[in-house]
């Protein structure tokens, strides 16, 4: 019987439950509901979960909704609830945490500190990830060329290829980044050469796709689209230009047109070989 009403069920209820913020389980939940863009997904986030009673009534609610919970409860009493309940009430439920941590601890023979939210007290990593988005915004689009030499990385495109956005979703992950915008009859700051090219990632673009991207941002403004910003022939000048200077570094080049921020970020990182402590989850 269940299974049928669930062949013809449109609409999911996820239940997000953590002791703490509950970022690792929502990231997952919205990864697996992406794969179904016809089906209307209901999240539901109940972060900072420490009590018995608490949880108790989440999960009332959870079977009067069919829901599928997904949780990260480090507590073994709160993990040992949620399952058996879950258990007894014909609900899905997928832990998230406990066993990688299980795992860990066998092959280690490590004890867990089974402390909730450890990931996000103010520690070290913390406050670099801190100083790290300071830094993106202090070097954001060629502000001050000094930064080249401090950054971790040195973002380089035309307008329109995903620097600033990068740039923070790179900090976000305790890198330090500085970033320049690339025009034909700008200089180039001479702070640019002394950079190591290992460091430095030229990004760029489709010719079409930028000129769609410029056109609405031109309308955006309320202004006319059909401006020398947005014309093919100035766009394939910008990208000339900025081809010639990535052969002269002889940097990574990365084509944004069709990847994500998340997926450059991650060739980004994963080529240049950046040191993966920096990361954070």
């Amino acid at each position: 019987m269940r299974d049928n009403v669930l062949e013809k069920q449109k609409k999911i209820n996820l239940y997000i439950i953590s002791d703490s913020v509950g970022g690792t389980a929502n990231t997952l939940g919205q990864a697996a509901m992406s794969q179904f863009p016809g089906v209307d997904a209901n999240v539901s986030a109940y972060p900072f979960i420490r009590g018995e009673d608490t949880l108790y009534s989440i999960l009332e609610k959870a079977k009067k909704d069919n829901a599928l919970v997904i949780h990260t409860l480090i507590s073994p009493t709160l993990s040992s609830l949620i399952v058996d309940y879950c258990q007894n009430n014909d609900l899905f439920c997928f832990d998230v945490l406990n066993p990688v941590v299980k795992e860990i601890e066998q092959r280690t023979n490590t004890k867990p500190l089974e402390e909730p939210g450890i990931l996000h007290q103010l520690n070290d990593n913390y406050f670099d990830r801190i100083s790290a988005i300071e830094f993106a915004v202090k070097y954001d689009d060629g502000r001050d060329p000094k930064g080249f030499l401090e950054a971790d990385i040195v973002l380089l495109g035309i307008s329109r290829t995903s620097k600033t956005p990068l740039s923070m979703f790179l900090a976000n992950q305790n890198y330090k980044v500085a970033n320049l915008p690339l025009v034909p009859e700008a200089h180039i700051p001479d702070t640019l050469w002394k950079v190591n090219p290992k460091k430095i990632v030229g990004l760029t673009n489709d010719r079409r796709v930028l000129n769609s991207i410029r056109r609405e941002r031109m309308i955006a403004y309320g202004l006319n689209p059909e401006t020398g910003y947005s014309k093919i022939d100035r766009i394939d000048e910008e990208l000339a230009f900025a081809k010639k200077l990535y052969d002269e570094l002889n940097c990574l080049v990365i084509n944004v047109a069709t990847k994500s921020i998340e997926e450059t970020a991650a060739i980004i990182v994963n080529t240049l070989q950046l040191d993966s402590k920096k990361r954070t989850f």
